[in-house]
C-alpha cells in the first residue's frame, strides 16, 4: 500500500471512529457520551489532516519538467510535461479562505500547490501544454475555478467555487454531526 493510500485510510478511519464508539457504548463497554466527544474530535482532526495530505511544504525543488515538494507523507514529484488535471481545493479557517491547487500527472501523482512560485511554474506548464498540440498528449483538464485562481481565465468561476465549497463543507459537517448526535442520543 502506498503512503498516500495509507493516509486516505487514516482519514476514513478517523471519520468512522464515532460509529465504533457508538457500538461500544451500546454494548456498555464505554460511556454513552463518548461518540459525541469522538465525533467532535474527528471533525477537528479532519479539518487539519485532510488538506495537509498532499500539500507542498518546504523544501521544494523545481526543474525544467518536474515540481518536487515535501508533503505530509514524503516527497512527491509531479511531471509538468504530462499534467492530466488541475483543480482547486478551498478550505476555510477563522474567517480566512485557503486555496490549494491540486495537480495530477499521467503517473497518478497528486500534489497540492500552495506557494506563489509553484503556481507560476504550473501556469507556464499549462500554457505550454495548451499551445503545443503537436506532441500527441491531450491538454490538461483545468477546472474553471483553478483556471481563474491561476489567472488563466477570467470570470466568476472562483466566486461560484468558493460559495459552493462553503455550502458543501458546512452542510457535510452539519450532517455528520447530526448523525453522530442522533446515534449518541439513542
Amino acid at each position: 500500500m502506498t503512503r498516500a493510500r495509507l493516509g486516505v485510510c487514516l482519514v476514513v478511519t478517523i471519520l468512522l471512529l464515532p460509529f465504533g464508539g457508538y457500538g461500544l457504548a451500546r454494548a456498555g463497554v464505554v460511556p454513552e457520551g463518548l461518540p459525541i466527544v469522538v465525533g467532535l474530535l474527528s471533525v477537528i482532526a479532519e479539518f487539519i489532516l485532510l488538506p495537509a495530505l498532499f500539500e507542498e511544504r518546504a523544501p521544494y525543488r523545481h526543474s525544467s519538467s518536474h515540481l518536487t515538494a515535501r508533503t505530509l507523507f514524503g516527497d512527491r514529484s509531479v511531471d509538468l510535461d504530462r499534467i492530466t488535471s488541475v483543480r482547486l481545493l478551498t478550505t476555510f479557517s477563522y474567517g480566512s479562505t485557503y486555496r490549494t491547487v491540486v495537480v495530477r500527472d499521467a503517473h497518478g501523482v497528486r500534489l497540492g500547490i500552495t506557494t506563489q512560485r509553484s503556481r507560476r511554474r504550473l501556469r507556464r506548464a499549462i500554457e505550454k501544454a495548451e499551445a503545443d498540440t503537436t506532441r500527441g498528449v491531450p491538454a490538461p483538464r483545468v477546472s474553471r475555478a483553478a483556471g481563474a485562481h491561476l489567472g488563466l481565465t477570467s470570470g466568476r468561476g472562483l466566486m461560484v467555487h468558493t460559495v459552493l465549497a462553503f455550502l458543501f463543507l458546512s452542510g457535510s459537517v452539519s450532517l455528520y454531526m447530526a448523525v453522530v448526535l442522533r446515534l449518541a442520543g439513542q
